[in-house]
């Protein structure tokens, strides 16, 4: 019996992902597209030199943010992920409030829409302000406003935690890749209304942003409280597994797994109250979340459909 405990263990540590195990599936190649996207936009967009430092502040947050995307979807965390709770917490809480968050700072609609051919420009455009993907942007604009926002993103972060649905996405690799896209999707409508990312509209003053805010993070921390008191595992895709990598009960694995969620994951919640708030308390004097944008070429009606279509901007 020693002899298989001792067996099963040095299996599970042989199974255990290295610092070096990185995937080249798409996620990574989709991360990589998207910066070299953003860099032929950046090239073809002016900007006045005294904008220099914003724009650099901007690249650096759109740079960091495709980082955090790359950690979360392609490193040995989401090979990690399949064995350990805590670890596709982790992963969550990358896409939710690091990631999408750095994105919208970066303001990168408008290079990433001047990195397409011109033809595919204006065909775009046709398409989405009188054609055929009209639809697309009538019911981006009406599930983007603040309210559908934040229902959107409150509800995917509770459903997809709903233990059925959860252990489906670990035995299915489709499943796993909506429910990844679904919270960085729903996660950038709902930062575009707390962080200033023209040309998206945000039309919340900031103690209206405050309430939004709050409102978000209390829905995460229902869920750790859920998942810390819970007596016994809710995952059987987790607590059904012979062995875990450090030795981890499965119940403690999911006790941290809402320590997580419930501190690392309100810190950037934390920081733009804070921010907010002095803004709010003294307007005066309280420096903006976002450097001043950049001096652009003027963009066409058709590039600011499409990217109010792409994540419900106005």
């Amino acid at each position: 019996m020693d002899l298989l405990v001792l067996g099963v263990g040095l299996a599970a540590s042989a199974a255990t992902p290295g610092f070096w195990d990185w995937s080249l599936d798409p996620p990574l190649v989709l991360v990589i597209d998207l910066g070299i996207l953003y860099w032929l936009g950046s090239r073809r967009t002016h900007a006045s030199s005294r904008t220099a430092r914003g724009r650099r502040w901007r690249h650096a947050c759109f740079y960091a943010g495709l980082a955090v995307l790359a950690i979360a979807l392609a490193s040995p965390i989401e090979r990690l992920s399949e064995q350990l709770f805590w670890v596709h917490m982790v992963q969550h809480i990358l896409l939710l409030v690091v990631a999408a968050p750095l994105i919208v700072l970066a303001r990168p609609w408008v290079r990433l829409w001047r990195s397409l051919p011109l033809v595919a420009r204006r065909s775009l455009g046709r398409n989405f302000t009188r054609g055929r993907l009209l639809w697309l942007r009538r019911l981006g604009t009406a599930l983007g406003r603040p309210l559908p926002s934040f229902v959107l993103f409150s509800c995917v972060v509770l459903i997809w935690h709903v233990p059925t649905l959860f252990d489906a996405t670990l035995s299915s690799e489709a499943l796993h890749a909506l429910e990844h896209t679904l919270f960085f999707v729903t996660a950038l409508m709902f930062w575009k209304h707390v962080i200033d990312s023209p040309p998206l509209h945000a039309p919340l003053s900031e103690l209206q942003r405050v309430v939004y805010l709050v409102g978000a993070m209390v829905v995460m921390w229902l869920l750790a409280v859920v998942l810390a008191l819970a007596p016994h595992p809710l995952y059987a895709a987790y607590y059904q597994q012979v062995a875990r990598p450090g030795g981890i009960s499965a119940l403690a694995d999911q006790q941290v797994a809402a320590g997580i969620m419930w501190v690392p994951g309100s810190i950037t919640f934390v920081i733009v109250l804070f921010v907010y708030v002095q803004r709010w308390l003294a307007p005066a004097q309280a420096p903006r979340l976002t450097p001043e944008p950049a001096t652009l070429i003027p963009e066409s009606a058709s590039a600011r459909a499409i990217t109010s279509s792409l994540i419900g901007g106005h």
